[in-house]
This record gives structure tokens, sequence and C-alpha cells, in this order.
């Protein structure tokens, strides 16, 4: 018979998950360096790959079966799990990294999105730009709602209202309804899922000891995606730009803990009035 595990960690393992979110957050501001114009996709793989070995840890990806790079870089109307290669970034392009780390047994995951300048399409340039100012809203917005949530659906409810209010005149940005957020400890992907969204089922109860990957994922158009032939790339099926931001959550005894932050996610919480605590 098979034991399962709970949703709930101790204060000693929310402790131990600090370092391999720090890592993850290394690495992605390693392969945030890089991004300009003519560097490839594959170059910004190679440089979160040193930064988390030099570090003592494994990549969590390389962990998932059939993939065997560190990030997912996911270009223009690719939304999420781009496979990193020889794909050269160009000036206005919009690419969302995603990485995580694995240290002493424990994980971190986290993504964000870059919009790469471009004078000779300014309009472009600013409705992605405004697209990843939302989605990294709603994110911080779904960080802050856990903070005083009784239950987890809360979080996905104050992701959507945030995207509904700061969605352009021309109409309300889709947010992907097949991929989801979810729990991380142990293992990368863990329970429960977190929707993005406002859903009927309230989802289970927010107590000290629960860490979650919150990661909405917002298009310019449809919701709807589909699958490239390379067996992972997500992409809209009308060819809109998509954005992805992630962090990993602690929730524990005095308040929350941005843990793939290193200031636990004290800017992003400061305009909803949320203050992180450090895990004791």
């Amino acid at each position: 018979m098979s034991l399962r595990r709970s949703i709930y960690k101790s204060p000693a393992q929310l402790r131990a998950m600090v370092e391999p979110g720090l890592i993850t957050a290394a690495a992605l501001d390693a392969a945030r360096s890089l991004i300009a114009p003519g560097v490839t996709t594959g170059e910004l793989d190679a440089a979160a790959s040193a930064l988390i070995t030099s570090r003592g840890a494994k990549s969590n990806f390389q962990m998932v079966r059939g993939y065997r790079h560190t990030i997912c870089a996911s270009v223009n109307e690719e939304v999420v799990h781009g496979i990193p290669g020889d794909r050269v970034l160009g000036a206005g392009d919009i690419v969302s990294v995603d990485a995580g780390a694995e240290f002493k047994g424990w994980n971190g995951d986290s993504a964000f999105t870059f919009v790469l300048p471009d004078q000779s399409r300014p309009e472009v340039v600013a409705a992605r730009q405004h697209l990843s100012d939302v989605t990294e809203g709603s994110l911080w917005a779904g960080i802050a709602a856990l903070a005083s949530a009784k239950h987890i659906g809360e979080v996905g409810t104050a992701i959507q209202s945030y995207i509904e209010a700061n969605s352009p005149d021309s109409g309300t940005y889709g947010i992907l309804r097949e991929y989801v957020g979810h729990g991380i400890g142990r293992k990368m992907h863990e329970s429960p899922s977190v929707f993005n969204y406002r859903v009927a089922d309230p989802g289970p109860e927010v107590r000290p000891g629960l860490v979650l990957a919150i990661e909405p994922m917002v298009v310019i158009g449809d919701q709807a995606t589909f699958v490239e032939d390379d067996g992972w790339t997500v992409s809209t099926v009308d060819g809109t730009a998509g954005s992805h931001w992630e962090h990993s959550v602690a929730v524990h005894e005095d308040g929350i803990w941005v843990l793939t932050a290193p200031d636990g996610g004290a800017a992003g919480l400061a305009p909803f009035g949320v203050t992180p605590r450090e895990i004791a």
C-alpha cells in the first residue's frame, strides 16, 4: 500500500528549501544578464547550467523524463516549455525563461519574461511589455492573496481579477487553462494544483508548511494553445505573444516567504501592503 505524502512541510523542511530557491534565482539572473539581440537561447541555457553546477546543485528540469536542458526558453508566440538551442534572439522579441534547481533533495522553480527593445517597432514592444508587466503583477497579486487566504482557490481568483483589471482596452488577455501552478518540495511538481483563474472548488486549506509554485501564463489573444512537433513547446493557436512569471512561495508560522526571490518578495509584495517574513 502506498502512503500519500502530506502537502504541508515541517519548519525544518521549509528551511531546507531556502537554498534551492536562491540557487534557482541566481540561475535565472545568469540567463537574464545575457539576453540581447544576437544571443541564442542555448547560450542562456549554458549560463544557467553553469551557475547551478557551481553552487553544488542539479537542474531539476533535466530530471524530467526526455528533457535534457536546464531552462525552458519560450519566444514570442511560444508561451511555455520552449526548448533552448540555436534560436537567435532578435530586437522586439519577448522571451520567457523558466528554470529550477535541486539542492540536497529539495527543489526551487521560477520564471521571468523579458522584452527586448526595438526602436523600429515601438507599438509591438509596448504591447509585449504591458503583457509582461500585467503577468508579473498578477503573480504578485496571487502571492499577496496567499498571505491571508483560507484556501488555495483564492490565489487564482486574485490572479484573474488582476489580469482583468489591467488588460488593455482592446480586450481581455487570455489565461492558459491547461497549464497551472503546483506544489513543490522533494519533487519539482507536487500536489496541489494552483489554478491561475477562478474555480468553484476552494481547494486545500492554506496553513503553515504549504509551499506553492505560483505561475500565471498569459497571452495577448485567445488562450487556446497547441504543442509543437518537438513534443514540448506550447504555442498560441492565434500566434499572439505570451508571458510567464513564476515564484516558489512558502507559508510558515510567521507569514509567507518567496523562496525564489533574494529579498523574500519584499519589493514585489510592497504595492499590495504585504511584508514577507523570513522562515525561522
